[in-house]
């Protein structure tokens, strides 16, 4: 199931907006009524989205715009040269083809570091240097460049299906390669926005030879581009940053939407303060993203939440306090059988070539959570969620007075 989720997450929903635009903005498809609006979708996407990420604060995604328009730029004034062996037109190709790729995949992991300031610049200079770099091979005909971007150390008929060049191809698949195995392990909606403006990088140039217009996939790429600042801008609301949980602000809509039969837990870690006095902060959070990972896996149908500090929720939507009673039965015995050793301080934060076999002391800790159950009284009729809430609090408190690593409904 997590594997489920994890693919969803990447393919979703960068990958139907590229199907979409694959789909729908191919020559002949769109109603001729709609195709005035097509010739303005790149400047409101590069509008729309230059003005998301300076008031955002989100200079990655401008410049993938940035990147993006210029390539569409350049690829108006190569126009139907790029096919033409030894002309401008496909050197130029040849290299916009290999550096876009490359520059999307530094900006997605490159951090935010400003549009207006020292960094920011030195990002605008790096571009324009790559222009004039273009530039002065084609003016002072540097064969070895030239000769570098038109590569083609394969066969002919292995890119024959493509109109990009084999060194460009390279370019692509590296790079992704390179972002999809980052996303899968990050899970940051930027780099899964990049990661899929490339895909439609590619399909912009790719489609140039089966006459589809560039420029709908270029901006179909920054659309994508645009989305992940959405969801970045949306989980910054409504998800703890340390846990990746839903946070308070997600559980308080849940409970204004929710119905008459559903069940709340209040959980808090047991003796968390002085655990995060005697092994630290840093420790204390590993152990906190570890309750939480256990209580995101719960059964049941329950949905895990972060209220604050130490303490957790976990919301049955459609299900009895009776009902639920187990599933946070097992949560509980889990996280009281989890435990996890120790970083010491000699150890190295990477995993060397050849690593030594630990010879100090081992340091092992564990932790037990405690709750508190509670659920609507049906005898009083419609009992608000918030009071609900303080119900389950009011048992927590007696799941701790009790001895802790108990629940009490």
């Amino acid at each position: 199931m997590p594997h489920v989720r994890s693919l969803a997450t990447l393919c979703l929903p960068g990958g139907l907006l590229i199907l979409a635009g694959v789909i729908l903005l191919r020559p002949g498809v769109l109603p001729e009524f709609m195709r005035p609006s097509l010739r303005a979708y790149p400047y409101l996407v590069l509008g729309v989205g230059a003005i998301l990420g300076w008031y955002f604060h989100r200079s990655r995604v401008v410049f993938g715009l940035l990147i993006l328009t210029l390539a569409d730029l350049t690829l108006r004034l190569v126009g139907g040269n790029y096919a033409t062996p030894e002309s401008v037109g496909r050197i130029v190709f040849a290299a916009l083809a290999t550096f876009l790729p490359l520059n999307l995949a530094v900006y997605a992991v490159l951090g935010e570091r400003g549009l207006f300031t020292a960094h920011g610049a030195m990002r605008f200079v790096a571009i324009g240097v790559q222009i004039l770099a273009v530039d002065a091979i084609i003016r002072w005909e540097w064969e070895a460049p030239k000769a570098w971007l038109t590569y083609a150390p394969l066969d002919a008929r292995v890119s024959a299906w493509t109109a990009v060049p084999q060194t460009a191809l390279a370019a692509f698949l590296l790079v992704a390669a390179f972002l999809t195995v980052r996303c899968a392990r990050r899970r940051d909606p930027i780099e899964t926005g990049f990661l899929w403006a490339v895909v439609a990088a590619f399909l912009a140039l790719h489609g140039i030879r089966w006459g589809w217009i560039p420029t709908a996939s270029l901006a179909t790429a920054g659309l994508a581009l645009i989305w992940a600042l959405l969801e970045t801008t949306y989980r910054m609301a409504y998800y703890d940053d340390l846990t990746g949980l839903p946070g308070r602000r997600a559980l308080n809509e849940a409970l204004l939407q929710i119905g008459s039969r559903y069940a709340v837990a209040m959980v808090d870690v047991d003796h968390f303060k002085r655990f995060n006095d005697v092994f630290g902060h840093e420790v204390g959070d590993q152990a906190l993203r570890m309750v939480a990972a256990k209580l995101a896996c719960i059964t049941g149908g329950g949905k895990a939440f972060r209220y604050g500090g130490e303490e957790f929720v976990v919301l049955f939507a459609r299900a009895s306090a009776a009902e639920a009673v187990p599933h946070l039965e097992a949560a509980r015995r889990a996280i009281a059988a989890a435990c996890f050793v120790l970083r010491g301080p000699k150890r190295p934060r990477k995993k060397p070539t050849s690593p030594k076999p630990p010879t100090g002391p081992h340091v092992a800790v564990s932790l037990t959570i405690s709750i508190g159950l509670a659920e609507p009284d049906e005898r009083k009729g419609k009992t608000p969620p918030q009071q609900v809430l303080r119900a389950a609090d009011r048992a927590l408190y007696r799941a701790k007075s009790a001895g802790r690593n108990r629940l009490m409904v």
